[in-house]
């Protein structure tokens, strides 16, 4: 992740970390998430978890009951989990929410995490099991459900700027390479008529041929629509046209035999 991002993720962070429940219920529930020894080194989840044992709601998050338990009790300790044992990475515009647990917690956190609408899986690495989350969506649900808002609303801000940002990328990028084929096309096709002209096949054409030819030569840079509006046909006539006339100046050997053999006259027959 960038700085940037780095420092919205802590701001999230310190956030959540800043939020004072109001009801024991819930504050027992984040004491519990919490656990005894957060993983964060953020000043700010320190504070809350001095704050917490100092009200003696700091507890085994094993002990939260969590099938009994009341919603608001569970997004507490949901938050409380997240603050100890949670990090996420915004690397690229990519969404990744991850909690490194115990490995006989992975399943049972995963199954709480489906829950509330966040879909995890989980998995044991390095003899620790992690559960991640790399919905965007989801996530982001997830987390204002928490109650995470400001940060948040930045966080999104700024994924939505980054998909513009790379959306009109993708697009210039298109126009520059669209523009570019149409240079070329164009090229080939000037060069064709100036062929075909200096041979004297171009006359011979019939009159959408010679229409094209000479409007082509005019206004090289115009694109096959702008040449048929301009001359008050359809796109596709302007296209055969000049397929044509790229044709005939690709093959000027095999169309001189043609005529050499039509001024011949016909073969004699064999005895």
């Amino acid at each position: 992740m960038s700085r940037a991002e780095r420092d919205l993720v802590r701001a999230l962070r310190d956030e959540l970390a800043a939020i004072d429940p109001s009801r024991p219920c819930d504050r027992a529930a984040e004491g519990a998430g919490l656990g005894t020894a957060p993983t964060g080194r953020e000043a700010s989840i320190a504070r809350l978890a001095v704050r917490l044992r100092r009200t003696g709601d700091a507890a085994d998050p094993a002990d939260f009951g969590w099938a009994t338990a009341a919603e608001h009790c569970r997004t507490a300790w949901l938050r409380g989990r997240f603050l100890a044992r949670g990090s996420l990475s915004l690397a690229g515009g990519r969404t990744h929410l991850e909690f490194v647990v115990d490995p006989a917690e992975a399943p049972a956190l995963a199954e709480r995490l489906a829950d509330v609408g966040l879909p995890s899986s989980w998995r044991i690495r390095r003899r620790r099991g992690v559960v991640t989350s790399k919905s965007g969506e989801a996530v982001g649900l997830f987390l204002r459900r928490l109650g995470a808002s400001a940060a948040l609303l930045e966080i999104e801000a700024r994924q939505v700027a980054r998909a513009l940002r790379g959306e009109l990328n993708r697009v210039l990028n298109a126009e520059s390479a669209n523009l570019q084929r149409a240079v070329a096309a164009a090229g080939r096709q000037l060069e064709a008529i100036d062929q075909l002209d200096a041979d004297g096949r171009l006359q011979g054409q019939r009159p959408i041929v010679l229409l094209v030819a000479a409007a082509r030569r005019e206004t090289p840079e115009a694109s096959l629509t702008e040449l048929a509006e301009r001359l008050a046909v359809h796109r596709s006539a302007v296209q055969r046209a000049l397929e044509r006339i790229e044709r005939l100046a690709e093959a000027p050997v095999a169309a001189d035999a043609g005529k050499a053999r039509r001024d011949r006259g016909p073969r004699p027959a064999l005895a």
